[in-house]
């Protein structure tokens, strides 16, 4: 009962990358650069285990971006050829690779970080990967000519990354869709054909995290603008009950977000954003019992998961640990309230 599990990133230590950061760079190279994205997979997985994380990932600490970590190996994409893209309905405005070419994967981009994190962790693994609209809202394309047409071909070199992975040992595959909070009638219209493909024939559980983003300027500056409720979920979620995907990962903790939507997804396991990613102070074990609590008056108990809002890599390090300690703490509060009835 409440499986605690992590949106999926966590803070780069000091001697891996500038922390506090999205897109930092690498400090250091080759081989050095391997031992230390270990040594921060080894912290990252005792840090969890200690706070109770019942599902852990890697942290994402192989990569610099949780999109662009999938893509870098991928052939059709030019490095060198970077356009000036609005993300997320230029919400903000990056330099991105483009797609210049039929895009595909000529071999397994993190199958040996999986083998890795596979070995020392004890217990249940997750692995996220970037979802196929959100993959199209972050890079250029100079090929397809239709983002829908784009999706699609990334989904199926996704499928095959996903079946790698499941193959060495993970239990649960999450694909990170945030774009789904942002094109909603695409969602319908391909988005949601498109994540099925990405996670077809998949025998391990299968998620869909969908947020309103990192804690990041950008992201709290345009949560201001959605009003009194935040009704986003609204439209996706029917699509997403009817899908073949097990996990939906929604942001609940200090947000605006209606929890009677949770109704929308009866089919699906839930995990519910208890911990608020864009503040700099950590929740209490009450505090996270209590969105819990609110969870539970919409959803079987049997079915909520606690989690994190969203990623935690541009977090201090510290707050982060402290975060994972409450998230755990909150959870165990509620093990021994729900415990009790009958």
């Amino acid at each position: 009962m409440f499986e605690t599990t992590i949106a999926g990133s966590l803070p780069k230590p000091a001697w891996l990358a500038d922390p506090e950061k999205l897109w930092a760079k690498w400090r250091l190279k080759g081989d050095a650069l391997l031992d230390a994205q270990r040594d921060a997979v080894l912290v990252w997985l005792k840090e969890q285990e200690d706070a109770g994380i019942d599902i852990a990932t890697n942290g994402e600490q192989f990569r610099v971006h949780f999109v662009h970590g999938f893509l870098e190996p991928i052939e059709g994409i030019d490095w060198n050829l970077m356009t000036p893209m609005g993300i997320r309905a230029d919400r903000y405005t990056v330099d991105v690779p483009t797609v210049t070419a039929a895009v595909r994967r000529p071999a397994s981009v993190h199958g040996e970080e999986v083998r890795y994190t596979r070995v020392h962790t004890r217990g249940k693994l997750k692995f996220t990967l970037p979802g196929p609209m959100t993959i199209c809202d972050t890079i250029a394309d100079a090929h397809y000519g239709r983002r829908a047409d784009m999706a699609m071909a990334f989904a199926e070199i996704l499928n095959e990354e996903a079946r790698e992975l499941e193959a060495l040992g993970v239990d649960v595959i999450q694909f990170d869709e945030p774009a789904f909070n942002v094109f909603m009638e695409d969602v319908a219209e391909w988005g949601m054909a498109t994540l099925e493909r990405a996670a077809e024939g998949l025998k391990c559980k299968t998620a869909v995290h969908i947020c309103y983003g990192y804690g990041i300027d950008e992201n709290i500056q345009w949560k201001k603008t959605l009003g009194e409720e935040w009704r986003q979920y609204e439209q996706s979620f029917p699509v997403i009950n009817g899908s073949r995907i097990d996990q939906v990962s929604l942001e609940c903790a200090n947000s605006h977000v209606p929890m009677s939507l949770l109704r929308l997804l009866p089919d699906k396991e839930l995990m519910v954003g208890v911990i608020d990613v864009a503040s700099r102070e950590s929740e209490s074990p009450e505090q996270v019992l209590a969105v819990i609590d609110e969870a539970c008056e919409h959803a079987d108990v049997e079915r909520v998961m606690p989690c994190t809002n969203c990623g935690m890599a541009p977090l201090p390090r510290s707050l982060a640990a402290a975060k994972l300690t409450a998230l755990g703490h909150g959870a165990a509060l509620a093990r021994e309230k729900y415990g009790k009835v009958p």
